[in-house]
């Protein structure tokens, strides 16, 4: 038995559904889904974005083969299985030919049936990994560089010109905001590309080992140096070379690495031999260097040397009219990596979405939608299912009117004259101001500053206000 799977049956025949149900889901396991028409079938199909599709060629309106044209179109990975009762050879070849995966005859065999099913969800199995290999290689320069706005065109811009060209660059920017990946697309536009890329981080490598990694080292150059290494520089060699972190090396190491990259050679640590080496620089940090050598932890001269052409990512919280885009793209790439059915947020969810800061930007927007995929795959999000670091930045959602009925006036008393009266003053003016925060709506005070609704009611009495309405 294979692992179930979603399967869509489409066929106007109600005992072949039946058949076929009894089958696929009563003794494989799959769940199944059913259509009488192809129309129906084709909402059922972009609704629940099922593994395999079982289609009768003989139907009522539209016919089989034209909605095997449009699947194919729109789903172009996706195994369909034609079925029928006046099935020829000239029929299957051509169901073949226009993209269908098998083709069985009624009455349906029981065996024909699981084996065909079978088969079926290997292909999808394997054209799913192949979708989701060329996903993850697409992805790192196209989804996380998208976006329409002016700072992210800028960005796109800049590399398309600094790319061809062998001048070093030095990208800057927040956590998260792409910096690895915009170092990619530069190697990956370079005349450089069929070479070698090589990531470095400098912030990962122990300040004992970071000259073995960067320039190599001979068999007995020190304790454990069993053989010969081949530093990351030498293994760049008429690639690219990408220091990520930069600012975390120390000076003595920025000391060594300044004169490699104005003499492109270097010796491996116990050796004495020369290595010639043309590399490519691109280096990258999170830090503010100006910052940094006014304080005296990273040197000018190699801050202008690897400043030849500077490349600042901006923060997404200055990129708002992407912040809807990205989820998208994310949400699509997901889907195809996991099997996810796509959700849709409401508008009240989209309005907390573009209000929300982003600290992580463009990886903590990737993560969020992953982590909203594995919860609500197939539904309707709206606000009150997002996260609560994201909500506590909603607008304030707007006042219906049932609401609006409900609303008080409250008026405010003159001065205090002894601590009575200044407490009463002081608990006026409190509820008074939490009541315009919430819409002067009493059911949100209540439920805004923790006293339940009749409560709230008796206080305000109590202090000599009235309410229009409760």
């Amino acid at each position: 038995m294979s692992n179930p799977a979603r399967i869509l049956i489409i066929d106007d025949e109600e005992g072949i559904r039946m058949s076929l149900r009894g089958i696929l889901a009563e003794d494989e396991g799959h769940t199944v889904y059913e259509a009488a028409t192809a129309e129906e079938g084709l909402q059922l199909l972009a609704r629940e974005m099922p593994d395999i599709v079982f289609l009768d060629i003989w139907l009522p309106g539209m016919d089989g083969l034209t909605a095997l044209s449009r699947i194919r179109e729109a789903y172009p990975t996706l195994p369909v299985i034609m079925i029928s009762g006046h099935g020829t050879i000239e029929t299957a070849v051509n169901a073949i030919l226009q993209g269908a995966h098998d083709f069985i005859e009624k009455p349906l065999s029981l065996e024909k049936v699981v084996i065909a099913t079978d088969k079926a969800l290997e292909v999808a199995t394997l054209r799913r990994e192949n979708m989701v290999l060329k996903t993850r290689l697409q992805r790192s320069d196209t989804v996380e560089l998208t976006g329409a706005s002016p700072a992210m065109l800028n960005v796109r811009e800049q590399i398309e010109r600094v790319a061809p060209t062998d001048a070093w660059v030095l990208i800057t920017g927040e956590n998260g905001t792409g910096k690895e990946i915009a170092a990619r697309s530069l190697h990956r536009q370079s005349r450089r590309k069929d070479k070698p890329m090589v990531a470095v981080n400098c912030a990962a490598i122990p300040e004992e080992l970071i000259e073995s990694e960067l320039f190599g080292h001979e068999k007995g150059a020190f304790t454990g140096a069993e053989g010969t290494k081949v530093g990351r520089f030498e293994t760049a060699n008429q690639g690219t070379l990408f220091l990520d972190e930069i600012a975390d090396m120390s000076l003595k190491t920025q000391a060594k690495i300044l004169r490699i990259l104005q003499e492109q050679r270097f010796e491996r640590v116990g050796g004495n031999r020369t290595i010639h080496v043309d590399v490519r620089v691109i280096a990258a940090t999170n830090k503010n260097l100006e910052k940094e050598i006014a304080e005296g932890r990273f040197r000018e001269d190699l801050y202008y040397r690897l400043k030849v052409f500077p490349l600042t990512l901006p923060p997404l919280r200055e990129r708002g009219q992407d912040i809807l885009l990205l989820a998208e793209l994310f949400q699509n790439t997901f889907a195809v990596e996991h099997g996810f059915r796509p959700l849709k947020f409401t508008a009240d969810a989209e309005q907390c979405l573009l209000a929300y800061a982003w600290p992580g930007n463009v990886r903590e927007l990737r993560n969020f939608m992953e982590r909203m995929l594995i919860l609500y795959s197939g539904k309707e999000v709206d606000s009150r299912m997002l996260p609560a670091e994201i909500t506590g930045r909603c607008p304030s959602p707007a006042i219906t009117r049932a609401e609006e009925e409900d609303r008080i006036q409250i008026p405010i008393p003159p001065g205090p004259q002894d601590f009575k009266l200044a407490r009463q003053e002081f608990e006026t003016r409190f509820l008074a101001a939490k009541l315009q925060e919430c819409g002067n709506n009493i059911s949100r005070l209540a439920d805004y500053i923790g006293l339940e609704r009749s409560n709230l009611s008796r206080k305000l009495k109590a202090i000599g206000l009235t309410a229009d309405a409760e």
